[in-house]
């Protein structure tokens, strides 16, 4: 049999899919792929026909012998894949823009994986991953699965409870924080070290070294730090930080700064419209570009869609995960340990060494006491909202969003609730399950 992995991405018809196959072809010597497998849905078949294009004149140009093959059925590509890959929109962009302006109906930020937008992304895609999971233990049970899907703590913590299939969740925050640290001290990037504590969107550098020496006092002191293009960018509070004992997360101004991110929400979204229809607008310039048959590269324009960097870290964790590097990367993944206040099976997002056999979650050395708390009220919250996509039970959900730290009103919570649910009924049928 000839040599050489084989690769699905399901979700290939995203805008994000040119930087993954550009990864794939600038790692080649340390990932032999020999197949890529695009897989869509048929409403995204027209996306997956110009991109799957674009693929092959990338690959065609690298002169590399990768096969790039396309399909609306994901059955047909996962038997014998080595890694599936999953950067899917369960109820596309329109999905995403009732996640994000219903909530502001009610006062209660709306944003696509923070708070009751997230949980309502969660709800639609839990259930069709571990449908995915299903299909992959019969076809490719010896795969990995990278999933950068969003909520990515919350569907990789899903995956892990209730299916057999070797999962890791990954997110672009951490690459895009070494990437910022690299330009601000002109480091290279084996000289930065970071140690995260915390969740999803929801984490904390507790250590910070540039060519061995501790840069945390420093950034704590100046209050700056990274922030990705989809989040306002609100400038932190000096002597909050200072004294915090972390760098926040940009994700984390929606609950530091709750009022002021939540009048940014409303106000943009009056201007412009919600985030989604701000990335609808990219989506579309950047479609444009990748029909022209000259185009043999990933764009620039790339890098305005808001997830940068998240394609070149599944790249890296693939390459890890193949040759056994044992270098530390920020993952997705169950505790184990790591945080002695969390149960063992809560899925955090802290620095891990990458091993064949998988990650190994590295046991922080110090967690500030002032982040504890909001920690585990999150969690609460995740642990309550993945079992209401499990179960379709509406009581649960709602002791999910009350327990919420972005939540001041069950009463509100609990109408916004029925809304968002009936917005969603045909992506929801566990909550819609007749008698």
């Amino acid at each position: 049999m000839e040599k050489g992995l084989k690769i699905v991405v399901i979700g290939g018809g995203s805008s994000y899919t040119p930087e993954i196959v550009e990864g794939f072809i600038n790692n080649y010597d340390r990932l032999p792929v020999r197949e890529i497998w695009l897989v869509d849905i048929p409403q995204g078949e027209w996306k997956l026909e110009i991109v799957g294009n674009l693929a092959k004149r990338m690959v065609e140009k690298s002169g590399l012998p990768i096969g790039v093959n396309l399909t609306l059925d994901r059955r047909e590509a996962l038997p014998g894949a080595d890694f599936v890959s999953t950067q899917m929109r369960v109820g596309m962009l329109e999905a995403r823009s009732w996640d994000e302006s219903i909530p502001l109906k009610y006062g209660i930020i709306g944003q696509e994986t923070t708070g009751p937008g997230g949980m309502m992304k969660a709800f639609r895609t839990i259930p069709v991953l571990l449908d995915i999971c299903r299909d992959m233990e019969e076809l490719c049970p010896d795969a990995w699965l990278l999933n950068f899907t969003n909520p990515a703590g919350m569907v990789t913590e899903a995956l892990s409870k209730h299916s057999k299939i070797k999962s890791i969740g990954l997110c672009n925050a951490p690459i895009g924080m070494h990437k910022w640290l690299m330009k601000e001290y002109d480091a290279p990037a084996s000289g930065i070290y970071m140690e995260f504590v915390g969740l999803n969107h929801l984490h904390w550098i507790t250590q910070i070294t540039v060519n061995g020496e501790s840069k945390l006092e420093e950034l704590l002191g100046s209050g700056s730090g990274y922030s990705a293009k989809n989040v306002p960018q609100l400038e932190w509070n000096k002597s909050f930080i200072s004294g915090l004992g972390g760098v926040p997360s940009y994700y984390l101004k929606y609950f530091y700064l709750r009022d002021e991110m939540l009048k940014e929400l409303q106000e943009a979204s009056k201007k412009d419209g919600t985030r989604a229809e701000v990335v609808k607008r990219v989506e579309e310039e950047l479609f444009e570009l990748y029909k022209d048959p000259e185009l043999t590269e990933k764009p620039k324009q790339l890098e305005k869609r808001g997830g940068a960097y998240y394609s070149e870290a599944a790249v890296n964790l693939m390459c890890s995960l193949y040759n056994d590097t044992r270098d530390i990367q920020t993952l997705n993944v169950p505790n184990n340990g790591a945080l002695d206040f969390l149960p063992g099976d809560a899925c955090i997002e802290v620095n891990c060494i990458v091993t064949k056999q998988g990650p190994i979650p590295v046991t922080v050395k110090k967690v500030p006491e002032s982040i504890k708390g909001l920690i585990c009220a999150v969690k609460t919250y995740e642990v309550l909202a993945i079992e209401a996509a499990i179960t379709g039970d509406r009581g649960i959900a709602l002791q999910a969003l009350a327990h919420h730290p972005l939540i001041s009103s069950v009463n509100d919570a609990e109408k916004m609730l029925e809304e968002m649910l009936e917005q969603n009924k045909a992506y929801l049928p566990r909550f819609f399950a007749v008698e």
